[in-house]
């Protein structure tokens, strides 16, 4: 048997759930943090508390966020996210838990995906806790610094970008549109901030209640994901990945493909139709 008839014969007895990374991302144009020894390319995201610190650091992502936002609305699913949502429609798939937060899971078709980091397509108000969706933001940011029209950053991961910083000081921060307070983020978990405790607990009871867990395209080096890996491992139910490259769980792994996951995805489709 090859390794991927051994990972069809492992995932065909009973649905089981599946936890996804930046990898399944990437072929849609979306940038990851880490390369294939699990190692983080370029410099560090801004942290949390930075993001707390002052408008200065707001300013810093907001300005940089405002031009990448465009290549995150624009990617599309692959075919590889469209493989899961046909394996969940057809039941193979009782559960999906995504790290990503680019809403392509649901673009493809998926439903009731835990996305343990959040989603870039809303913004939260810190002040008043009320949720915009960032299309509208993005509209508000761009009439008010037409400066940075025509502007060329390169793109990074989460919809980050590589920006000059001498265009960031001069940048209008938006405000909340139900309370017009100035500490607005996009809905995602940064650096240095903690899961959703409801979104946590929901994850780890899909986990440890599955026969068996499927990581996609990840390194597994955020503990949040980590974590589901070692419980269900713990439980004696086996974890199987596709991901080019090290993961910090490949000691409890019972098998893995290095493979790309555009390329696993619909061939495991096709063999548990």
């Amino acid at each position: 048997m090859t390794d991927f008839d051994t990972l069809c014969a492992l995932l065909a007895e009973q649905p089981f759930v599946v936890l996804t990374g930046a990898g399944i991302s990437t072929p849609s144009g979306i940038p990851d943090y880490r390369d294939r020894d699990g190692v983080r390319r370029g410099r560090a995201p801004m942290m949390y508390q930075e993001f707390l610190s002052g408008p200065a650091l707001r300013q810093r992502y907001w300005a940089r966020a405002m031009l990448g936002w465009p290549k995150v609305r624009g990617a599309r699913a692959n075919v590889a996210h469209q493989a899961l949502a046909e394996l969940q429609a057809r039941g193979r798939v009782s559960g999906l838990i995504t790290q990503n937060v680019d809403g392509l899971h649901d673009q493809a078709g998926s439903t009731d995906v835990v996305e343990l980091h959040g989603n870039l397509h809303r913004v939260r108000c810190l002040d008043c806790g009320q949720r915009t969706p960032r299309d509208d933001i993005q509209v508000v940011m761009e009439t008010e610094n037409p400066y940075l029209a025509g502007v060329d950053a390169r793109q990074a991961p989460d919809g980050d970008t590589l920006l000059d910083p001498r265009f960031e000081a001069r940048f209008k921060l938006p405000v909340c549109p139900h309370c017009h307070g100035e500490r607005l983020k996009p809905d995602v978990v940064f650096f240095g901030e903690n899961v959703a405790t409801a979104t946590a607990e929901r994850a780890m009871a899909l986990a440890t209640t599955a026969p068996a867990l499927l990581v996609v395209g990840s390194s597994l080096m955020a503990y949040s994901a980590f974590r589901l890996c070692r419980a269900v491992a713990e439980r004696g139910r086996p974890v199987v990945a596709v991901n080019l490259g090290h993961t910090r769980g490949d000691d409890l792994l019972a098998l893995k493909l290095q493979q790309s996951c555009d390329e696993v995805l619909p061939a495991l489709a096709q063999r548990l139709r």
